[in-house]
């Protein structure tokens, strides 16, 4: 392999390895509608979407405390499209990742 051609397979390697790595912590996707109206966006584990701006603290422990939460049922009545406690009223799901959360426990 000549050296040109090495070194541009390195930098495709390197540029790619970054976009994927952008991909997997940073990239947030935009704010969608779900069936229910509640907006849902996914973000990097660590991030809050940008509705949490009402209650960030709770979103934050949703996201942290998930286990807690987990133990709560929910208080207002949302069992009826799938809620099955506290904290999915907050987060819809996750991966190891990323984090797709709902506005419902903001509305």
């Amino acid at each position: 392999m000549t050296r040109p051609v090495a070194v541009l397979s390195i930098g495709a390697l390197v540029i790619a390895a970054v976009v994927g790595a952008w991909w997997v912590t940073g990239a947030a996707q935009s704010v969608t509608v779900d069936a229910h109206g509640d907006r849902v966006q996914t973000v990097a584990r660590g991030q809050l979407p940008v509705f949490a701006t009402t209650a960030p603290d709770l979103y934050r422990y949703a996201a942290e405390q998930g286990e807690t939460l987990r133990h709560f049922p929910c208080t207002c009545g949302c069992a009826g499209i799938g809620h099955t406690s506290n904290r999915s009223c907050y987060i819809k799901q996750e991966s190891a990742h990323r984090v797709t959360f709902t506005s419902h426990a903001a509305t």
